[in-house]
């Protein structure tokens, strides 16, 4: 089986109050990305509460987004349309259900063949799920699309794909 991980693709990541021109960009190859994807499609969502600011990332990035419930937590109408499954709510960069629920589907004897991530941003959210789904299934081929991904900046974007290949997540 082939899974594709759709990371964040939501309204504050992509236009709203942490989007950047890169994250608009991206969203047309997204969305044929999934569209032409045959195997299983798997979306995340950020997810904070309204005590966001208050949190340790919340006083590390003082910029509430992906508040649970507002528009700015929706994933992008398009992508949402074509998503099967209900995303994947993490409070956190890296999504621990995430790597449980492919490991387990490994587990009871279904072949995760690879694992390919797109989406936002690169040199957060994807760079930590990545990694996280290389330490769950550390045989099975992870790549990220970078035509399909935007960092916070462009520079950092290719930080985090330089950091990700030395790691043998495979950049394509």
């Amino acid at each position: 089986m082939k899974v594709l991980v759709v990371v964040d693709m939501q309204k504050d990541f992509i236009d709203g109050a942490l989007g950047t021109p890169e994250a608009v960009g991206i969203v047309p190859r997204v969305i044929q990305k999934i569209r032409e994807f045959d195997g299983l499609v798997i979306a995340t969502r950020d997810t904070h509460e309204e005590d966001y600011l208050d949190t340790q990332e919340g006083n590390k990035l003082p910029v509430r987004h992906c508040i649970r419930g507002t528009d700015g937590w929706e994933i992008h109408p398009e992508i949402q349309m074509l998503l099967t499954e209900e995303p994947i709510d993490k409070p956190t960069f890296g999504s621990a259900e995430l790597g449980q629920m492919l490991k387990a589907r490994q587990d009871t004897g279904e072949t995760i063949e690879d694992i390919t991530l797109i989406g936002l941003c690169t040199d957060i959210c994807v760079i930590s799920n990545a990694l996280l789904l290389k330490a769950y299934l550390p045989e099975t081929q992870v790549s990220v699309d970078a035509s399909c991904c935007a960092g916070v900046t462009r520079e950092s974007h290719e930080q985090a794909l330089n950091a990700m290949k030395m790691c043998q997540v495979e950049i394509v």
